[in-house]
């Protein structure tokens, strides 16, 4: 790939500077595209995890962002939001060279969807209830009762390799909003755009020591952040083998914990469906990004009335998706994110046809033309799939698709709710309220209808079953990054009238 020209060295980035770790080791970086090693960063360890929330607790209790009126914490958002579109050819560049994300999907929606949310939280900030004022009851005496939300302290967040700068700032944001200081632990494969939004936060003017980022290992950096006494709560967004993990963790010090997990989500197509629309849309609902999105819609329902004909176009179209360099900016479709990932996915697609599955497309590596040595997986479309089937059960994180036959709406949606998880459903259909009588049904936290993949930074995100819990996105995120505190003030001020304290102590009439 011509754009890469040398490797660089990224150190980690705290106290707003660049720094390296304790130990002055590094790891590499590899180019999804090619295989190739194209940057080194910082490797930390317990004693950078130690020094970052040093940082971030003496910067949280100085008040110099926690204390900050609202005004200025918005404004200083919409800063960053401006520094991250004067910066955006760098920002898509290195997201694309560490996750292999096609630059046509970057430039036109990742950094699009961080600066709004950005935007749209700092509106949030202005209406949200920091205060909420209670009735005054008639007993056992008038009081004045307030509700308090307030920073919770030091947040630690921990970030996958498949959406890096989207879901760091999924986390960042709100947290920031709300006067938190934090510390970030990227994926190991994908650090370098968090790197970058670490310093184009303190570019904006956001106080230095308020957002840290720590590289590494998981098994290093990320239980480090957990098991940390000094951390208030973490965020993380990954598996749900590595959530289940980080939930026993953190109750060693009753962290509050928030979880975005994994996901197999189910899409019903009805008899009914436009299939101009619905075959399209089934397409990218589970091949943007070559699958590797935890709300993909990899479980497709299809009638059985017209099960041959939409697998025969699902298979047309899924051939005819363009992969290539992710750099080029007609690329559609690149590569898997490494070549483990690439194993992994190669090995459920093995499965699948162990299973008894039957593979209509892809399913095997494929050779790019001046991306040799790099992870390409073609759309793989299975037919004949049996709900219990592992294909149809497990994440397998790639571009995969399973199509199942069903005879009636009621045995779909049954077949839809069986699995672990609740990431996201959808349904294709023309009759809008059969729709919405069947989302009501699904056990998922988002649900699409003749659609996919939209996420809005106004409406929450998160799962339902073992998908995980809290929310992400609009004002509800703002809820998962602040405490509540109950501020109790009687208005009573005659001893004899505080007829609560007769339980216990003499009253002073009876003395009397």
């Amino acid at each position: 790939m011509s754009t890469v020209l040398q490797v660089k060295e990224f150190p980690m980035f705290m106290d707003g500077k660049w720094q390296a770790a304790e130990s002055g080791e590094w790891f590499d970086i590899i180019y999804p595209g090619n295989g190739q090693t194209v940057a080194r960063v910082a490797s930390g360890h317990k004693e950078d995890v130690d020094k970052a929330v040093a940082i971030a607790r003496r910067t949280f209790e100085s008040g110099i962002w926690s204390k900050q009126s609202i005004e200025i914490r918005a404004a200083l958002l919409l800063s960053f939001a401006q520094q991250i579109m004067q910066n955006a050819d760098e920002l898509a560049y290195l997201e694309v060279l560490s996750s292999g994300g096609t630059l046509r999907r970057v430039r036109n929606m990742d950094i699009l969807q961080i600066a709004d949310l950005l935007l749209q939280t700092a509106e949030f900030m202005k209406s949200y209830p920091y205060v909420e004022y209670l009735p005054i009851q008639p007993y056992p005496g008038p009081a004045n009762g307030q509700v308090w939300r307030e920073p919770i302290g030091v947040c630690a967040a921990i970030t996958p390799w498949n959406f890096p700068m989207i879901l760091a700032m999924w986390k960042i944001v709100p947290a920031l909003a709300m006067g938190n200081s934090m510390v970030i632990k990227p994926a190991s494969h994908t650090p370098l755009s968090t790197l970058k939004l670490a310093e184009l936060a303190v570019r904006a003017g956001i106080p230095a020591g308020v957002l840290n980022v720590v590289t590494g290992a998981g098994s290093q950096v990320g239980e480090a952040l957990v098991t940390h006494p000094d951390v208030d709560k973490i965020a993380f967004t990954g598996s749900t083998t590595v959530g289940r993990n980080i939930m026993r963790q953190a109750a060693g010090t009753i962290k509050r914990v928030t979880l975005e997990l994994g996901g197999k989500s189910p899409s019903i197509l009805l008899p009914d469906a436009d299939l101009r629309l619905a075959i399209p849309g089934s397409l990218f609902g589970v091949f943007l990004h070559s699958g590797q999105i935890c709300e993909s819609g990899t479980r497709l329902f299809v009638h059985e009335s017209q099960y041959d004909q939409v697998l025969a176009k699902l298979a047309e179209q899924a051939q005819a998706i363009r992969m290539g360099d992710p750099f080029d900016m007609e690329t559609r479709m690149g590569p898997l994110v490494s070549k483990q990932q690439m194993e992994t996915v190669l090995n459920y697609i093995e499965i699948g046809q162990q299973e008894g599955a039957r593979l209509v497309c892809g399913g095997k590596p494929v050779q790019i033309p001046g991306c040799e040595g790099g992870y390409f997986i073609p759309p793989t479309i299975f037919a004949d799939v049996d709900n219990q089937m592992r294909i149809a059960q497990e994440e397998i994180f790639g571009p995969v698709l399973s199509v199942i036959r069903y005879k009636d709406v009621d045995e779909a949606v049954q077949k839809a709710n069986e699995s672990i998880y609740g990431l996201a459903a959808g349904v294709w259909t023309q009759n809008i309220n059969e729709a919405y009588r069947i989302a009501r049904q699904l056990r998922a936290g988002t649900v699409w209808i003749n659609d996919w993949h939209m996420l809005r930074s106004d409406a929450p995100f998160g799962g339902f079953k073992q998908s995980g819990f809290g929310r992400e996105l609009g004002k509800y995120a703002l809820d998962e990054y602040s405490q509540l505190k109950h501020v109790h003030a009687s208005l009573v001020t005659e001893e004899k009238r505080r007829v609560a304290w007769d339980l216990l102590l003499e009253s002073p009439i009876e003395k009397a």
